[in-house]
């Protein structure tokens, strides 16, 4: 995927009006603003991914945080759920740092991109299947552009199921498939005997963190494993 694609792709991202009630929630939300970010200028639009575009690993949310990447433009930047994010990621050297604070904080991705289901924050989190239809020829574009992707991280069960989808309409097959859980590890075979591992996680939500449902420890232990895929498919020569 070069720079230039992922600026294409990007670009319709941010013009997209599929949604005209999350786009009015989404600019309500940048209107209204959450006190303590009353002095910030919130994106209020739909968000891209985020990442290195030569990436082997895809990370898939559910969608924007209303005050989080609706505010900052970028995803899992400026809520508690991308803190617990890039800390996995940087200490398992996806990321150059482990604190993410806005689209101008330096952070860069290496080997890994973030995007989502769909790329506007719903109410209360919970998107309709109309608009995460509306949103999957974005993922399309983006996984077809990723043309050395071996790993995808599916993050909760809305984003590990568009991953799935994304894939199979991508023409793989599974050869292996596991019912959604954390740490959950489905095997795809794609055209040109390509092969992608698809790795489930728990959201890093704070309905999960807060509740110990997810550790750091076990968000660690699935970057981990990423990591492992890739140099296995290093030892194999399958590296594009």
């Amino acid at each position: 995927m070069s720079a230039a694609e992922f600026g294409r792709i990007d670009r319709r991202v941010v013009a997209c009006r599929r949604c005209p009630e999350l786009r009015a929630y989404c600019a309500q939300i940048a209107l209204e603003k959450r006190r303590s970010y009353r002095d910030s200028t919130y994106w209020g639009k739909p968000v891209p991914a985020f990442g290195d575009p030569q990436a082997r690993v895809a990370l898939v949310g559910l969608a924007p945080g209303a005050h989080g990447s609706n505010r900052t433009g970028r995803m899992f930047t400026g809520d508690a759920s991308g803190e617990w994010l890039f800390r996995a990621l940087y200490r398992a050297g996806f990321a150059s740092g482990p604190d993410a604070s806005g689209r101008d904080d330096g952070l860069t991705l290496r080997d890994a991109i973030i995007t989502a289901a769909i790329r506007c924050a719903p109410p209360k989190n919970k998107p309709t299947p109309r608009q995460i239809a509306s949103c999957e020829p974005f993922l399309d574009a983006e996984f077809a552009a990723l043309r050395r992707l071996r790993v995808v991280v599916g993050l909760g069960a809305i984003g590990t199921r568009a991953a799935t989808d994304a894939l199979r309409r991508a023409a793989y097959t599974f050869e292996r498939i596991v019912p959604f859980g954390h740490g959950a590890e489905s095997v795809a075979l794609g055209p040109r005997e390509r092969r992608v591992i698809l790795v489930s996680s728990y959201h890093p939500s704070r309905q999960n963190t807060n509740t110990g449902k997810l550790t750091q420890g076990m968000l660690d232990a699935i970057f981990a494993r990423a990591r492992a895929h890739l140099e296995d498919a290093d030892a194999h020569g399958q590296d594009g």
